[in-house]
C-alpha cells in the first residue's frame, strides 16, 4: 500500500546545501544562457535577496516552495534562495499542479495566469517585487534568517 507521502516523494528534490562563496571560485560560472552568465558570487548575492523576500512573505520553518519558472538562471537563483531558508523547492508540473503542503510559490508574469490562486505567488518580474528585490540586502543571511539543517 502506498501512502500519500510515498506517492509525492518523486515530485520533490532537495539541492545540495549552499556552500559559502569562499569555498569555491567566486568568478566561476554556475549557469549560463545565450545572453547571460551567472557566477557563484552573483548567485550568492541574488539568492540572498530573494531569500529575504520569501521570508517577508511568510516562508516559515522548512517551507515547501513551488517553482514555476522557465528561465534557467532565475530558476537556479530561486532554488538556491529556497534552500538557504531551509525550504524544499517543489517544481510545478506542466498541468500546473504541485505537491500538497505548498503555500508559497515563485513564478513570472508569463506563467502566473496559468497557476492556481490556492497559494501565494511571488512574481519575480512584477514591478513591486523588483523594487523590493533591488532595494534589499545582498549580504549573507544571518543565523536567524538562515534555517539550514543542523547537520550543515
Amino acid at each position: 500500500m502506498h501512502t500519500l507521502t510515498d506517492s509525492l516523494a518523486d515530485n520533490l528534490r532537495r539541492l545540495p546545501l549552499a556552500r559559502p562563496v569562499a569555498e569555491v571560485d567566486p568568478n566561476a560560472v554556475v549557469v549560463s544562457t545565450a545572453d547571460c552568465a551567472l557566477t557563484y558570487a552573483e548567485l550568492d548575492r541574488w539568492s540572498n535577496r530573494l531569500a529575504r523576500l520569501l521570508l517577508e512573505l511568510g516562508a516559515d520553518d522548512n517551507p515547501r516552495v513551488a517553482i514555476a519558472i522557465t528561465d534557467e538562471i532565475e530558476s537556479v537563483v530561486a532554488e538556491r534562495a529556497i534552500v538557504k531558508i531551509g525550504g524544499t523547492p517543489v517544481p510545478v508540473a506542466a498541468d500546473g499542479s504541485f505537491t500538497l503542503g505548498t503555500t508559497l510559490g515563485v513564478t513570472t508574469k508569463a506563467q502566473r495566469a496559468a497557476l492556481t490562486d490556492a497559494i501565494d505567488w511571488l512574481v519575480l518580474d512584477d514591478r513591486s517585487t523588483l523594487q523590493r528585490y533591488l532595494a534589499g540586502s545582498d549580504a549573507p543571511l544571518t543565523d536567524d534568517e538562515q534555517q539550514l539543517p543542523k547537520s550543515a
